[in-house]
């Protein structure tokens, strides 16, 4: 415990216990619990900094579009233009060649309230209610589409990725004789 003595460190204090010496005078824990990030740490491309960023124009702030999507699209007048100025096609190919023709567009609101978490022991659950502050709100959406056979569900960029086909889906019925 470099010899007993008792640290201070600006908002708090503290004894180290770790067998060597050296000087806490220059450096400066982040506070208290030592964990907290000293700014906003970017999530959308981990490990890279902003000035680095390799994604594609087209996949930039993805989810800040899709929030803007999901924000917007209940209350647009012409939810088809709303599909076509978003980009998601109402005929679409998977990589695959599998065509897919859009049915729906859900959108769903949650809000976490409580958590579950297990006992030691695995003999039981405890319930607990989320404060205010821990309590987290999600916009879901889905685009529903129909590949011949059954429905299949798609995320937004799952939906933007496939190559539209919409005018080619356009075609005449003949009465057979």
């Amino acid at each position: 415990m470099h010899g007993g003595n008792h640290h201070n460190h600006g908002a708090h204090s503290h004894h180290h216990d770790h067998g060597h010496d050296h000087h806490h005078s220059s450096h400066q824990h982040a506070g208290p619990g030592h964990n907290r990030q000293s700014r906003t740490v970017q999530w959308q491309v981990p490990h890279r900094p902003e000035s680095e960023d390799v994604s594609p124009p087209r996949e930039r702030d993805l989810d800040l579009v899709e929030a803007t999507f999901v924000e917007n699209f209940a209350r647009a007048s012409d939810p088809t233009s709303f599909l076509r100025l978003a980009g998601v096609p109402f005929v679409g190919v998977e990589a695959s060649g599998k065509c897919l023709h859009l049915l729906r567009v859900e959108t769903a609101d949650r809000t976490d309230i409580g958590a579950v978490v297990p006992l030691l022991g695995g003999s039981g659950v405890r319930y607990d209610v989320l404060p205010a502050r821990m309590t987290s709100h999600r916009h879901d959406l889905c685009f529903l589409y129909h590949d011949g056979r059954e429905v299949v569900r798609l995320s937004f960029a799952e939906a933007r990725k496939l190559k539209d086909r919409t005018d080619a889906s356009h075609f005449e019925i003949r009465p057979t004789e």
